[in-house]
């Protein structure tokens, strides 16, 4: 509990602290958006191209590939491309946006309110 006279905390440093941390994750989700990563499958038969908001932008299917009797394999290497531009594409946000979710408290949960003079 917050003590009258002091030993409390400083609610609008608080509320400045969480605006800056809200104007830094906008910015970093911006720039996951304007980036964009590539996973390949069939030893780079298929490529395909995400943004860094997992938004495919592009694929690239060389002519190799296309066999009319086996579509099937065709798929399979779409899928898997897809799957591993996803992923690349997860490693960035979570390195971009990693250091933003601790300073919310860990996985972009609230931060510990025992640290702000509630009781925890």
């Amino acid at each position: 509990m917050v003590q009258p006279g002091g030993g409390g905390f400083d609610l609008s440093q608080i509320m400045q602290q969480a605006q800056q941390m809200q104007q830094k994750l906008v910015e970093a989700q911006e720039e996951l958006a304007n980036t964009e990563v590539t996973g390949t499958s069939g030893g780079g038969l298929v490529t395909a191209t995400v943004s860094g908001d997992s938004q495919l932008k592009n694929l690239a299917i060389d002519p190799k590939v296309v066999d009319p009797d086996d579509v099937e394999t065709l798929a399979d290497l779409v899928v898997a491309a897809v799957r591993d531009a996803s992923a690349n594409a997860q490693k960035l946000t979570e390195e971009k946006l990693g250091p933003l979710a601790g300073g919310l408290g860990g996985g972009g949960g609230m931060p510990d309110l025992g640290s702000l003079g509630f009781g925890g």
